[in-house]
């Protein structure tokens, strides 16, 4: 009876290994970290800029567009803050998909899943703002389609800032899923609302075209929402399947 006592005492018991949780992968921290300080950086540089932009676009002022008479180093912190916004996105995406497909990590590393979402976000704007560029060269003027864009950047930049309390939440305080989907979703509603409010007021002028422009609106900004997550949804379970 000693003997077993004995030999059990030194083999042990095999541990139960712990879920991933993105709140104790160091990746996700040292990016979170980076996305802080950027803010801060951009923020102490380009803080009169910034501020410029919300109040152009809340007071839609009839002008040149800001982004001609902007420095070098203004469009450089223009241009970190989508990344910003971007990687942001990524890595609420990356937590979502962590809770409704937690087997996801153990067919894919977490960081090239994380890097994949963050490329899907780039890809994303990226085909918008050829979108844009695109419908505005062939029915609006080009100082019309100027403002539009620069427009819908600001909106992009100011999400980043949302994004990263809201990331910081579901990260490391473990939020429940549904309260998850209720902020990510009423994030994305304002977020389009005062889309729609621009485009209200660069595009329309009486009642025909503002019923026309939400049937448009809907086309070119709601409907990609839901065709993105069934995209992304296809992938998981490729990605599942491959790997």
């Amino acid at each position: 009876m000693m003997t077993l006592l004995m030999v059990w005492a030194v083999t042990g018991t095999e541990g139960i290994p712990l879920p991933y949780s993105p709140r104790m992968d160091d990746g996700i921290t040292v990016v979170l970290l980076c996305c802080f300080f950027l803010s801060a950086y951009v923020l102490s540089r380009s803080r009169k800029f910034l501020l410029q932009l919300v109040k152009d676009f809340l007071l839609h002022r009839e002008r040149t567009s800001i982004f001609a008479t902007s420095t070098a180093a203004d469009m450089r912190y223009l241009l970190l803050l989508t990344l910003q916004t971007c990687v942001l996105g990524g890595v609420c995406l990356f937590n979502y998909f962590n809770d409704i497909r937690p087997e996801l990590v153990h067919h894919v590393p977490p960081f090239v899943l994380l890097g994949i979402y963050i490329g899907i976000c780039l890809l994303y704007l990226f085909l918008k703002w050829l979108l844009y560029s695109f419908l505005g060269w062939i029915f609006f003027d080009e100082s019309t389609t100027s403002l539009w864009i620069e427009s819908y950047w600001t909106l992009l930049y100011y999400l980043g800032f949302a994004l990263f309390p809201f990331a910081l939440f579901i990260v490391y305080f473990d939020l429940n899923l549904y309260l998850t989907i209720i902020i990510g979703l009423i994030l994305l509603f304002f977020t389009k609302i005062l889309m729609l409010y621009k485009w209200l007021k660069l595009f329309c002028n009486n009642l025909y075209g503002s019923l026309l422009l939400i049937l448009y609106f809907c086309a070119l900004e709601i409907i990609p929402c839901f065709i993105l997550y069934q995209a992304m949804m296809q992938l998981n379970d490729y990605l599942i399947i491959k790997f």
